[in-house]
């Protein structure tokens, strides 16, 4: 095949055919190349479009299950404040002086008037009549009061320990659940270590209140180192001993002991922990109270107590 060449073909080149043939080529082939880049933005514009549209379609969703979830928080919120309302409204409450069968379990050797063991125990036990509370919910077990937070509330039990994690008092389905006892104790014959449970409710309710007790204000008050409980069968007074937060664990909820010596190295492992130093005695025939409920995600706020007094109900 003979080779063009490039001026030749130019000088050849008459104004009708680059008229009728160049231009119109030319023309043709710009606006080609013009439709392509226009093609080309357009499937970018659409991925970008399609990539907002995604991100609204997420932000939406984000922003309607937020609202669902604060939503339901608040309804749970309004339904517990209104059940601690009735129950008040409803339940006697009276403190009680001592009896001659009020009994102090295992007081210090030495009667130091500096240790508030020795006010503690001239405290008032509480006393509940549980008829009303038991008609509305058979597994009402007793009361417990806390000094210095806002813990005034039954407590119940059941098979398990999740059943009251997500019902109240009525047994409803409710985000706040409610305070119980571990199932494991016996509630009528405290175990070595009675525990009871609650969500760290942001508004104070349940257990949220239990944070109160990493506050120089509280520690600072002695009356506040007491907790009191009334069962159906007896009344008692218990001295906290330690408070701490803690990444989760289960080795505080142990609840039976192969040994006294087992139970003396339990216990002072809780008071290693503690915040605070409370210098409570202890000897193997003591029983504790155990407090347990969220910090955070990862961690949980913890108060143990023991049992100073006592005294079994009519």
């Amino acid at each position: 095949m003979a080779k063009i060449d490039k001026d030749d073909f130019l000088d050849k080149l008459t104004p009708e055919d680059i008229e009728n043939v160049i231009l119109p080529t030319l023309k043709a082939d710009k606006e080609k190349r013009l439709a392509e880049q226009a093609c080309v933005v357009q499937r970018r514009l659409s991925k970008r479009k399609l990539i907002a549209f995604l991100f609204m379609l997420v932000f939406i969703g984000v922003g309607v299950f937020s609202g669902v979830k604060v939503l339901a928080w608040k309804m749970d919120s309004d339904n517990t404040y209104a059940q601690i309302e009735m129950i008040n409204d409803n339940v006697v409450i009276e403190e009680v002086e001592d009896t001659e069968s009020t009994e102090i379990i295992n007081p210090p050797e030495e009667e130091n008037t500096a240790n508030p063991y020795w006010d503690y125990i001239k405290m008032n036990l509480i006393n509940v009549d549980f008829t009303n509370l038991l008609s509305i919910n058979s597994d009402t077990k007793g009361w417990i009061q806390v000094n210095g937070t806002n813990i005034n509330y039954p407590f119940v039990q059941t098979i398990d320990n999740e059943y009251y994690l997500k019902r109240d008092f009525n047994k409803k389905n409710n985000s706040a659940g409610w305070v119980y006892i571990d199932y494991r104790n016996d509630v009528e014959n405290f175990d070595r270590n009675t525990i009871l449970y609650a969500h760290g409710r942001l508004n104070g309710t349940m257990f949220g209140s239990l944070k109160n007790i990493f506050e120089s204000d509280w520690f600072d008050d002695v009356n506040n180192h007491v907790i009191k409980l009334s069962t159906l069968t007896e009344n008692t007074l218990w001295q906290v001993f330690s408070v701490y937060h803690i990444p989760t664990t289960s080795d505080y909820l142990q609840t039976e002991f192969s040994s006294n010596e087992d139970f003396l190295e339990f216990v002072n492992m809780l008071e290693e922990r503690s915040q605070y130093e409370f210098n409570v005695e202890f000897n193997e025939s003591d029983k504790i109270l155990t407090l347990s409920t969220c910090y955070n995600d990862q961690e949980r706020v913890v108060l143990h107590a023991k049992l100073i007094k006592r005294e079994v109900r009519d």
